[in-house]
C-alpha cells in the first residue's frame, strides 16, 4: 500500500505533527515514517497506525491509483 504525501503532508498539518511526531507516536524509526511519505509502500497495518497517530481514517491518506 502507498500514502500520497500531499494528503499525509494535509493531515500533519491538521494534526500539528512532524514526520518525528509521527514515528514517535507510533513507535518506528523516523526514517520509516519517511520512507512511506515518500510513496515507497508499507503494510496495512503501519499505514493504518500512522492514520490513527493523525487522527484521519487510513482512506484519507492512502494513494488512489498506482503508477
Amino acid at each position: 500500500m502507498k500514502m500520497d504525501r500531499r494528503k499525509f503532508d494535509l493531515a500533519c498539518a491538521r494534526a500539528c505533527m512532524s514526520i518525528n511526531d509521527v514515528a514517535q507516536e507510533i513507535g518506528v524509526p523516523r526514517q520509516t515514517v519517511a520512507n512511506v511519505a515518500m510513496e515507497r509502500g508499507t503494510s496495512p497495518v503501519t499505514l493504518g497506525k500512522i492514520a490513527r497517530a493523525l487522527g484521519v481514517d487510513p482512506l484519507d491518506i492512502i494513494k488512489e491509483t498506482e503508477d
